[in-house]
């Protein structure tokens, strides 16, 4: 996978602990196997299991009760899924949906309490994580508040190239899809991509784009909204 400039300790959003926590907590789990398009679970699913992604790309999503939806995060090989909902045992706060055929191991919630009594490490884990599940929340909130849609579309090119783009770089995503990303109108996506493939910062397909100058774009995306 191309990521062009960006690792795993530049992309805070992954939901990962520590490999040999998370080969702790699933220890001795079943290998499930999900489709593309099938759903773990969806909003306000009542919550009984916590996944761990093997393989594929898991989508997390958010939906107004009018049906709008907001893409949260993507979830890669070693993130964890569900783990609010399973800690706490109220309704799931998103739906999680397979974007690719994905493997996954899980637990219920009983038996995740279970390894975390058993295995007091994992309690430690499970809190960094929520923190940086809270810091990455808080970050939103901060974009959102502080930087126009340059800034955050230039901000979330750049996390998506480092953890979807294949080998020649490209990114795998609709302009549609980027609005979902954002909260934007696919017009004021397409307006702005437009523009940046004409200043040859980005290259557009169908179905797809590529980045061609990242530096350029990671100072659109530290630019504050000056309106």
């Amino acid at each position: 996978m191309a990521t062009n400039g960006a690792d795993d300790r530049n992309l805070p959003r992954l939901a990962r602990i520590d490999p040999r926590q998370f080969d702790l907590l699933f220890s001795g789990c079943k290998l499930e196997r999900y489709a593309a398009g099938q759903h773990l679970f969806v909003q306000e699913d009542a919550s009984d299991r916590i996944y761990g992604v093997m393989s594929g790309t898991v989508e997390i999503s958010l939906y107004s009760p009018g049906g709008q939806k907001l893409v949260a995060n993507i979830e890669l090989s070693r993130s964890l899924v569900g783990e609010i909902g399973a800690l706490d045992g109220r309704p799931r706060t998103a739906t999680a949906i397979c974007l690719t055929a994905c493997e996954l191991v899980s637990l219920s919630r009983t038996q995740l309490f279970d390894r975390i009594e058993k295995n007091p490490p994992l309690a430690r884990a499970m809190i960094e994580l929520l923190c940086a599940r809270l810091r990455w929340v808080s970050g939103e909130l901060g974009d959102q508040a502080f930087f126009g849609i340059e800034a955050r579309l230039a901000k979330r090119l750049v996390f998506l190239s480092g953890v979807m783009a294949d080998s020649a770089g490209w990114i795998p995503i609709s302009q549609s899809e980027l609005g979902e990303f954002l909260g934007a109108t696919r017009e004021s996506v397409n307006k702005t991509l437009n523009d940046w493939r004409n200043r040859q910062m980005i290259a557009i397909k169908r179905g797809g784009l590529r980045i061609t100058n990242i530096a350029a774009l990671n100072h659109i995306a530290e630019s504050q909204d000056d309106d």
